[in-house]
């Protein structure tokens, strides 16, 4: 499976961003797709879940009814909208798809700035 992201950039505090990640290859054996981050000096982090069969979402209490994560199946293509952006959401964000907390699959990470 390969994972592309786009969207991320800079932007300022209390702005929208949204990111998408097109997957291809043997996505149908892929049980889940997820975004996660890091950050500057920590860790890496799960943000948000999807399961791509039924829609079950996960979230990380930090982002919790900011962001929105969904997908298209037909398209094979996942999306993180990001709304009230907070300077401590700059991070690189990643695609990753495979097992909810042990993803298998990762994607080039994309960059998002948040200014203050």
């Amino acid at each position: 499976v390969q994972l592309q992201a786009f969207g991320g950039g800079l932007v300022q505090a209390g702005d929208s961003l949204r990111l998408s990640c097109a997957a291809s290859g043997r996505t149908d054996n892929v049980p889940w797709m997820a975004w996660f981050r890091q950050a500057p000096g920590k860790e890496r982090e799960s943000v948000a879940s999807i399961s791509r069969r039924v829609g079950v979402t996960y979230y990380a209490d930090s982002v919790l009814g900011r962001f929105t994560i969904s997908r298209d199946n037909a398209k094979d293509t996942v999306y993180l909208q990001m709304n009230s952006l907070k300077a401590e959401d700059t991070a690189v964000y990643y695609c990753t798809a495979g097992r909810v907390s042990l993803p298998d699959y990762w994607g080039q990470g994309t960059l998002v700035t948040v200014s203050s």
